[in-house]
């Protein structure tokens, strides 16, 4: 959730070289890259199996502020079932590439974006959980979109519960996998269980930005946050996590502190107005964000479905995501 993960740098061909060709969404055709800017690494994998594409689109929001998106669907969604992926903290927001063949199968189609602060999108000082349901609407929009699911990871399936409980009208189905409870719920150890490294984080935000960013400017990587599952996970399936943390972490922590700032505020809506079918996900062992959180959102939510898996952590959860997308795609083929 914070801080890089190891020492693995950036994947090399992560960036667009000037003179490079790069896939516009906005052109609909290969062009030349005339600055440097950050690609989606994953239009090679499309290309390979013929199969799934991603391309880009920066959307203006008006006050000199863009959202940059991805999108898998560009080359036609018949049939297809739009899931926007709400990524971790902190993270860009390029969607899942460990999970592109199981989308192929269910028909689904990948929709995400940076939050602002991240990767190709603006800051935003003062956003919170809630203004997620605005920036997937604005995606949504421009690609043509009327209804979709979400599915969130870590910060992520917060802002996808926020989104589901601003846009009831528009979101099929949910699924939060290790998502965090709203700071201050009642009856709810908020801190209980994190490592001291990741309480510590929040503690800070919680007292304010200026607190919040001296304390990123002394924090360092704690392995002590993953258990021994999500090492191996990390290291395995699921290594593309650090193709999305490292190119954040190291634009700055700009993008992590506003997202802390906004999980220790008010969300601006209660979980509990979801009405589309949820799903949390959570490890016993997760010391990022504890299993008490899920159950916590369980007991909230009406019409949530809790997953306890005792044996994973706050990475190695991911890997029951194949299951939570065919859930996904199964109850939001009833709405």
């Amino acid at each position: 959730m914070h801080r890089t993960l190891g020492a693995r740098g950036v994947a090399a061909r992560a960036w667009e070289r000037v003179g490079d060709p790069v896939d516009y969404l906005c052109v609909g055709r290969v062009g030349i890259a005339e600055t440097k800017r950050q690609r989606v690494r994953l239009l090679a994998v499309g290309a390979q199996d013929g199969r799934l594409r991603v391309r880009e689109i920066d959307l203006d929001l008006g006050d000199r502020r863009t959202l940059h998106a991805y999108d898998t669907g560009a080359d036609g969604g018949d049939g297809q079932l739009a899931v926007f992926w709400h990524h971790g903290t902190p993270n860009i927001g390029a969607p899942p590439e460990p999970l592109f063949a199981v989308a192929v199968r269910l028909g689904i189609r990948w929709v995400s974006y940076d939050r602002p602060g991240y990767g190709g999108s603006t800051t935003h000082r003062g956003r919170n959980v809630a203004s997620a349901a605005a920036y997937a609407s604005s995606v949504a929009d421009a690609l043509g979109i009327e209804r979709f699911a979400v599915m969130g990871h870590s910060g992520g399936g917060s802002h996808a519960l926020a989104c589901a409980a601003l846009l009831p009208e528009r979101v099929l189905g949910v699924v939060s996998m290790a998502g965090l409870a709203p700071f201050g719920a009642e009856g709810l150890d908020w801190f209980g269980g994190m490592a001291d490294s990741c309480a510590a984080s929040l503690h800070a935000a919680a007292q304010g930005r200026a607190t919040k960013e001296r304390y990123e400017a002394e924090a360092e990587y704690d392995p002590e946050m993953f258990t021994e599952a999500d090492h191996g996970a990390l290291s395995g399936s699921w290594s593309w996590v650090l193709d999305v943390v490292n190119p954040a972490v190291e634009a700055g922590p700009g993008g992590l502190i506003d997202d802390d700032l906004a999980y220790v505020a008010p969300w601006r809506v209660d979980p509990a107005r979801v009405r589309a079918p949820v799903l949390l996900v959570h490890g016993g062992w997760d010391r990022v964000v504890p299993s008490s959180h899920g159950e916590w959102l369980a007991r909230r939510c009406p019409s949530a479905k809790l997953w306890l898996r005792p044996d994973d952590g706050h990475i190695s959860i991911l890997n029951h995501s194949p299951a939570a997308m065919g859930w996904l795609r199964e109850h939001a083929d009833r709405g």
